[in-house]
């Protein structure tokens, strides 16, 4: 069986609810622009956003002209013309920031957009805080609600009731209309969640890498991760309390990864016992194997 994730694959990290310290807007920026995708689609910011709360932004462009960027969603699709890597020719993405209102209509146009470049599968991007030290790998968790996809990655059935985002709502519409998703979060520590977080951000990136089979180039994010953790480090050597706290967390961390290491273990020596117990049972009396 192939994986789900072998076609057309639509990476969608929006900022916003689910967007903690802009782990996954960041990584879906920083992948977007890696894999040098170019936009083949855009939501009307007039329908669906209230400039009161998702106001535009003024940034300079390449001449030192200020310009307006808009509140928007913007999918991207692979320059398959240009010298971009084979490897990004089934990747898209989807960037944007969450509606203010008309989630109903604004998730119908992104299906649409969707339906028309052939989407196979989609990933959702999230991060959430947390009681995570940052001195540790950055925690990622996958979850689905198609069997087909956690048959295939191990991800885990999300029992949650309650408020959610937008990824959400198009995430029910995808699955009706047949089209497989999988929600990969990063945990932040909720101490440092304030800032955009690049170690979180590369995490989720090395995420997608394991599941779809690429390779970014993680050069400068890989040193904004270094920068970022030891900026933290430096603070938790001025403040007693803080650091304090996080030694707390990693002991916690620590301690849990040591149960799962040990119950992996037992696990692994029980799998040999039955199969050694099969292969004794499978012996006939010449020691041949039964066919």
């Amino acid at each position: 069986m192939s994986s789900i994730f072998s076609g057309r694959t639509l990476i969608v990290g929006f900022d916003g609810w689910s967007d903690s310290a802009d782990a996954a807007s960041g990584a879906a920026k920083f992948m977007t622009v890696s894999a040098e995708a170019e936009m083949v689609g855009q939501i009307d910011s007039e329908e669906y956003y209230d400039f009161l709360f998702s106001r535009p932004q003024v940034v300079l462009d390449e001449d030192g002209e200020r310009q307006l960027n808009w509140p928007t969603a913007e999918l991207y699709a692979p320059t398959f013309e240009s010298d971009v890597p084979n490897q990004f020719e089934r990747v898209f993405f989807l960037l944007g920031s969450e509606p203010s209102r008309r989630w109903k209509a604004f998730v119908s146009e992104i299906m649409e957009m969707i339906l028309d470049q052939d989407i196979q599968a989609v990933i959702f991007l999230g991060s959430i805080p947390a009681d995570a030290p940052h001195t540790r790998p950055v925690p990622v968790s996958a979850h689905s609600q198609n069997q087909l996809v956690r048959e295939q990655t191990g991800a885990e059935k999300s029992n949650y009731q309650g408020p959610v985002g937008i990824q959400s709502v198009l995430a029910l519409e995808l699955e009706r209309a047949g089209i497989p998703t999988l929600a990969l979060w990063a945990s932040v520590p909720h101490y440092v969640q304030n800032g955009p977080s690049p170690k979180a951000m590369l995490a989720l990136v090395t995420e997608i890498e394991r599941y779809l089979g690429v390779s970014f180039d993680h050069g400068e994010l890989a040193n904004d991760a270094f920068t970022w953790e030891r900026n933290i480090d430096e603070l938790a050597e001025n403040d007693e309390d803080m650091a304090g706290y996080i030694e707390q967390l990693e002991q916690s961390r620590d301690a849990s990864d040591s149960e799962a290491a040990s119950g992996d273990a037992i696990a692994m020596e029980f799998e040999k016992f039955l199969a050694n117990q099969n292969e004794a049972k499978d012996v006939g009396e010449d020691g041949e194997p039964e066919n």
